[in-house]
């Protein structure tokens, strides 16, 4: 995993200095204090989905090519099989699995995601991001206490939320872990949400 940190992070400061983008520009991009950019850019620290996301978008390249260095390829169709998928660690016991990372043109990063138990997730303060754009989440299996904006849900298996990802949101799994797939949908150019 510190290698894999340590790759991501050495292509992150590659296109930041390549697009010539200061650090504190890229700090006010991806939503961190500029000491905390210079901490994840030296690769000292994991970095969460939504500092990628940002990233991606401010050089205005695909998220897979700062996860893998490779540019998506794919046109038409791809293909991922059941368990498979680009994994991506990227917050304190969750599992994603990107399931269309070499598709170029993606209009929505779709995800495979696992949630963590949380042994006091029916009480708990709950870690809230927020990035442009809209997701939708679907259950597959186990129940999700959301929060977004001040309102909270509880999920169940079968069940369906649609939300503005722009307004603070977070999630935790009760009573075990929670699978689901989460649809993160960048906005149109010029379109803010």
């Amino acid at each position: 995993m510190d290698t894999m940190i340590r790759e991501i992070a050495n292509r992150l400061r590659g296109m930041r200095e390549i697009l010539d983008v200061p650090e504190q520009e890229m700090a006010d991009a991806t939503g961190v204090p500029v000491d905390e950019y210079r901490i994840l850019e030296a690769g000292e620290k994991d970095f969460s989905f939504t500092f990628l996301f940002r990233a991606a978008q401010r050089f205005n390249i695909d998220m897979t090519d700062l996860l893998t260095g490779e540019s998506p390829h794919r046109l038409g169709y791809t293909l991922i099989r059941k368990g498979e998928g680009l994994p991506i660690e990227r917050r304190a016991g969750f599992r994603y699995l990107n399931l269309a990372p070499f598709f170029r043109g993606r209009l929505a990063e779709p995800f495979h995601v696992t949630a963590p138990a949380a042994p006091d997730a029916d009480t708990c303060q709950i870690t809230l991001s927020s990035h442009a754009g809209q997701e939708m989440d679907y259950i597959l299996s186990g129940t999700l206490r959301v929060h977004i904006d001040g309102h909270e849900e509880i999920l169940h298996a079968g069940d369906t939320l649609y939300y503005d990802s722009g307004r603070p949101h977070g999630m935790v799994a009760l009573n075990g872990p929670c699978r689901f797939l989460a649809f993160v949908i960048a906005p149109e150019e010029g379109q803010s949400c």
